[in-house]
């Protein structure tokens, strides 16, 4: 293949690329429209903020178990297979979501979810290594992580106009209707993903998975992924909650807030996974977690302000998160080798979950609401503690970045 930047992508590849950006922004959705859908939540069923955060949490932390259980057999199955055996448990996990009449079921629902749906971004990333060159993931990473965008632009605005008009299990079926679509066409149309079975493998599964795991170098990525993700997932769950109750956003304005989020992600994407391949990823990867860092200690201070003013710092939020995100997933897609890409990238997804798993966890501890409908407090330092791990985070990916550049 081809090694330049500019290298067109043949058809089949730009395939590959859409059928992924798809099914991660089926399985994105569903994990980001409980965010937006938390308000509703809160005030729909018997919970608390705590008892929210643990919803959040429970998806994260059996996707994470989910993916160290599977690490070990990554490398030793068709991808293909792999990803369509676990996209269909994502969808009745969805499906099931969508039935959930309390906390209890709901909890139930997203720790099923959680255990199918965790793993489809370690395959996908690993399908995307075989398949492209390191100079080329930059823009493969930037449009299929446009799914994280388009969960925003299309399927959160309308998750929340079809919650607000029936009820909030709604966007739940809406995920199931579209993923049954999804995974036909991956079933006719995406080619095995089986070229690493031609390489050496440790015959035994879990000795695979262990020999992964007590690599030096591979541990500073897994350091990385884990730092970032905790502070990734601490605002996130509780951002409809702070922006209805101490922001005066109605709810009838949220969607249009989470499609203007979602167009600007849409908009710098492309431009953000170009940038990637044309510059230092780690240096991108600095800029975009510095701007990141300013925009939430603002933001968590911010008390009733205009719905204008709302909108552009959630843009320049989405900004610092999409530049952070495009280049420190291609400098950990070059961290392990070949024989260990399924292995190192499930056990780097399930690290990712776990460590989101913590961060929303936490976050429930910290902020607390005195009724269901007064402001949220404490999230003001929800956001210096995402500052403190932001900057740890920059230090850990030095090292990454060393690394990669000691091999080459």
């Amino acid at each position: 293949m081809n090694l330049k930047t500019n290298t067109p992508f043949s058809r089949y590849e730009k395939f590959v690329i859409l059928i992924l950006a798809i099914t991660q922004f089926t399985v994105i959705l569903d994990f980001m429209v409980m965010a937006p859908l938390g308000d509703l939540m809160l005030k729909s069923l018997d919970m608390n903020t705590q008892d929210f955060g643990i919803a959040v949490s429970a998806y994260a932390f059996s996707a994470g178990i989910s993916g160290l259980l599977t690490a070990g057999f990554a490398d030793k199955f068709d991808r293909k297979k792999l990803l369509l055996f676990f996209y269909i448990g994502f969808i009745l996990g969805t499906l099931l979501c969508g039935l959930a009449n309390s906390y209890v079921t709901l909890l139930a629902a997203r720790i099923f979810t959680g255990l199918f749906g965790g793993v489809i971004g370690s395959i996908s990333m690993a399908i995307i290594t075989d398949i492209f060159t390191l100079q080329q993931r930059g823009r493969v990473m930037g449009f299929v992580q446009m799914g994280f965008g388009a969960s925003q632009v299309l399927g959160i605005p309308i998750g929340l106009y079809i919650a607000n008009k029936w009820a909030w299990e709604a966007p739940f079926l809406m995920i199931v209707g579209l993923s049954i679509l999804i995974a036909i066409s991956i079933t006719l149309w995406l080619k095995p993903v089986n070229d690493h079975l031609t390489t050496p493998q440790e015959k035994k599964a879990l000795l695979h998975l262990w020999h992964t795991i007590k690599d030096k170098e591979y541990r500073i990525g897994f350091m990385a992924t884990g730092i970032l993700s905790v502070g990734g997932f601490m605002m996130m769950p509780f951002g409809t909650v702070f922006a209805v109750n101490n922001l005066g956003v109605s709810e009838s304005q949220l969607p249009i807030l989470f499609m203007i989020s979602g167009v600007c992600s849409l908009a710098v994407m492309p431009f953000i996974g170009k940038l990637s391949d044309r510059m230092s990823k780690f240096k991108l990867f600095a800029i975009a977690t510095v701007w990141l860092m300013v925009v939430c200690v603002v933001y968590t201070n911010y008390s009733v302000i205009p719905f204008w003013l709302v909108v552009l710092t959630n843009v320049l939020m989405m900004i610092g998160i999409m530049g952070r995100m495009v280049p420190s997933s291609a400098l950990t897609s070059a961290v392990p080798e070949k024989q260990d890409r399924g292995a190192f990238m499930s056990i780097n997804a399930s690290l990712q979950q776990i460590a989101g798993g913590i961060g929303a966890a936490a976050a429930g501890a910290i902020v607390y609401q005195e009724t269901k409908y007064s402001p949220l407090i404490n999230y003001d330092i929800v956001g210096y503690v995402v500052v403190a791990i932001s900057f740890i985070s920059i230090m850990l990916m030095i090292r990454v970045n060393r690394l990669i550049k000691r091999r080459k």
